[in-house]
């Protein structure tokens, strides 16, 4: 009994042991499924070396543990593949255990939302200066401080000046003498020293002389820079004063250097004031300035605000966010697929069948989230957006980082079937949800499609399933020809499309 107790209890123990290191297998191993190789072939085979899970150049001949702390992870000589360089297969039930998520590479507006602070000011292309044409004296001054407001066409003040006497004797004698010649040349010399209209209609009326003119203000707005006073003697050159309207103004702040390339004259800009809580300003950039500041790293933008309550007071300072979209839709990838390295920068696609492997990307313009891309994808590719470590540590091994399946120059159109799930009657843009294109080794997907100018748009709506053909000119895939299963419109030749959409 004794002996038995002992042999059960050595099974047991025995298989408490056995699980404890299968359960670590599959713990610490979990990049050990990566290879392209069958797990159990591969452990019937000496391993070659062990690599780190997140560096595959970091090689041991002995089984051990990264710099990071995590177990090395076992390479075994593969036999020849038929997969293209880099790629590796996982089965289903490792990618669920790692977690594996994926987003599709699809053209989207890029917003990217810049903020800074800024302090307002009149608009300058709004203020008037003004200046008398003649020497004289200020017999009244209509306005007393600077920061009055005045009303357009409103008495502004006025001035005595001899030179001014003799303009109207000199419109008078030409009036006596009948010479039409004269009558002319002495009022556009009155014109010219800017005497109001009204006033030389009086004149001519009454042919009576008046020793002082009154000025009025040519627009409506605040004084600035008051610089006279009542008596005071005036001469051409003088600034008198400056009359600043307050129906726009101008708000001027600071962005970094590295934020430059992403402002363009006449983007949206939003305002809000700390102590107008609830109000926000929608402005665009007026002025981009020619230069950075070298000392602060900094680019100055100016921005211009409709004031139509008048609450904005130049002085005020504001917090401001410029809204830095993209003209045109473009490809994007999220930043969470992203791999960076010093010089180098990639993302693992998700093929078909368990298939990934790891292409180096080409970025553009971001907005915090999403990147452009220029190069190394293209809409509808699925990149991974978790575990994606794991996976290029294994694909980067003998990857060439060349984009899987590249485009076949002997296949530039291609004809699918799909729904319609949305189409943008502007912009002749569909989203449809098509099929997968075996000649192209591509699965299904779902992306936007440019409708040529062939084809009537009226004649489908969402919902509709399709048959169509499609060219690839460039980045965007143009739809040359499309029926719907539900039409009875006669399904064209790919040829006659083509002559068609030419």
């Amino acid at each position: 009994m004794r002996m038995n107790c002992s042999r059960g209890s050595a099974s047991s123990a025995g298989l408490i042991v056995i699980v404890l290191i299968i359960g670590g297998l599959l713990g610490a191993g979990g990049v050990y499924f990566l290879s392209p190789a069958n797990s159990a072939d591969a452990t019937e085979k000496k391993p070659l070396y062990w690599v780190a899970p997140m560096d595959p150049n970091y090689k041991r001949d002995a089984p051990g543990f990264s710099p990071m702390g995590m177990e090395l992870v076992p390479v075994y000589d593969e036999p020849a593949s038929e997969n293209s360089p880099g790629e590796i297969t996982i089965s289903p039930e490792v990618v669920n255990n790692l977690g594996v998520r994926t987003a599709t590479v699809q053209r989207q507006v890029l917003e990217k939302p810049i903020r800074a602070f800024g302090e307002l000011r009149y608009d300058e292309e709004r203020l008037i200066h003004i200046h008398p044409r003649l020497s004289g004296w200020v017999e009244k001054l209509y306005v007393k401080a600077a920061g009055d407001r005045v009303e357009k066409n409103a008495p502004l003040y006025a001035l005595y000046s001899p030179e001014l006497v003799n303009a109207q004797e000199e419109l008078l004698l030409a009036m006596g003498r009948q010479n039409t010649r004269l009558v002319s040349a002495a009022i556009e010399r009155l014109k010219a020293l800017q005497i109001p209209s009204d006033f030389i209609d009086r004149l001519k009326k009454t042919q009576t002389i008046q020793q002082t003119v009154t000025f009025y203000t040519p627009q409506t707005g605040v004084v600035d820079k008051l610089n006279i006073r009542e008596g005071y003697f005036v001469q051409p050159g003088t600034t008198m004063l400056s009359i600043a309207s307050l129906s726009t103004v101008w708000v001027e702040s600071e962005v970094f250097a590295n934020q430059a390339p992403y402002i363009e004259k006449g983007m949206p800009v939003t305002m809000t004031i700390d102590f107008i809580p609830g109000e926000r300003w929608l402005g665009k950039v007026d002025y981009i300035y020619p230069s950075i500041n070298a000392e602060r790293r900094t680019l100055r933008v100016r921005s211009r605000f409709t004031n139509d309550k008048g609450q904005l007071k130049p002085g005020m300072y504001a917090e401001l966010t410029l809204h830095a979209v993209s003209q045109e839709p473009v490809l994007a990838i999220p930043r969470d697929a992203l791999i960076r390295q010093e010089h180098q920068t990639r993302a693992v696609i998700a093929l078909e069948e368990g298939r990934y492997k790891s292409v180096e990307v080409e970025l553009g313009k971001t907005n915090g989230d999403f990147f452009e891309v220029k190069n190394g994808l293209i809409a509808g590719d699925e990149v991974v957006i978790s575990a994606q470590f794991l996976l290029d540590s294994e694909s980067s091994k003998t990857s060439d980082f060349m984009r899987m399946a590249p485009m076949p120059e002997d296949y530039p159109w291609a004809e699918v079937n799909g729904v319609i799930n949305a189409i943008d009657n502007t912009s002749r843009i569909a989203n449809i949800s098509r099929d997968a294109i075996e000649k192209w080794g591509r699965g299904p997907a779902t992306m936007d499609f440019v409708l040529s100018k062939n084809i009537n748009i009226q004649n489908f709506k969402v919902g509709d399933t399709v048959t169509f053909i499609f060219e690839v000119r460039g980045d965007d895939f143009v739809v040359i020809d499309m029926s719907s299963t539900h039409s009875t419109h006669d399904h064209t030749q790919h040829q006659t499309s083509q002559e068609g959409a030419q």
